[in-house]
């Protein structure tokens, strides 16, 4: 669980079991949690659920191995900013904390491949169709903004791109997550991709 002592970023508590993670939350308030996927008694992608239901939530990136693709894609459409792997250098892992306090996702490319791979087979037709629905509630203007978010693009790049201001940006991104119950970025690229929009 990080909080704010390497260069600003101060770890303030840990948890051995999901089951421990809400009431750390409560007494430590950290901007960001790292989450491993194998816990006891109650997993990761469950205290990240929970964790995401509350208010205000903490940004959670998963801690994950290769083989755990298909519980990374569940942890991200629960609510988590990103995933790291295990094996990540201490100035990466300190890196990737910062971009999730910042409001950027985190999603490590030697996983991602393999995560969309992943995804790409499996039930596509019933995602497609539910990401398409979704994303119909949208205009014109926030479908594009969320197309640019699907691509990757920070907001800056989105403000060059669709020639809006920084603050129009921010708002598009605002509406979409609350039309689509979304909780962050990462959701919102996963729906644009399971509706066929990045290919």
């Amino acid at each position: 669980m990080l909080g704010g002592a390497s260069s600003g970023i101060e770890i303030v508590g840990e948890a051995s079991d999901g089951a421990e993670v809400a009431a750390l939350v409560d007494r430590r308030s950290p901007d960001v949690v790292l989450m491993d996927i194998r816990m006891p008694t109650v997993d990761g992608i469950a205290a990240t659920e929970q964790l995401r239901q509350r208010e205000p939530a903490p940004e959670v990136v998963i801690l994950t191995t290769f083989n755990a693709d298909e519980h990374v894609l569940r942890a991200l459409r629960a609510g988590a900013a990103g995933f790291v792997l295990k094996d990540t250098p201490p100035a990466d892992l300190v890196a990737a904390v910062r971009r999730v306090a910042a409001g950027e996702p985190v999603l490590s490319p030697t996983v991602t491949q393999q995560l969309i791979e992943h995804v790409a087979g499996t039930g596509r037709d019933a995602r497609q169709e539910r990401a398409r629905a979704l994303l119909d509630q949208l205009n014109d203007r926030e479908r594009e903004v969320a197309v640019a978010v699907g691509q990757g693009k920070s907001n800056a790049e989105i403000s060059a791109d669709l020639f809006m201001s920084l603050a129009t940006v921010k708002t598009h991104v605002s509406r979409i997550l609350t039309k689509l119950d979304l909780n962050n970025r990462v959701q919102i690229a996963l729906l644009t991709h399971d509706a066929g929009l990045l290919e």
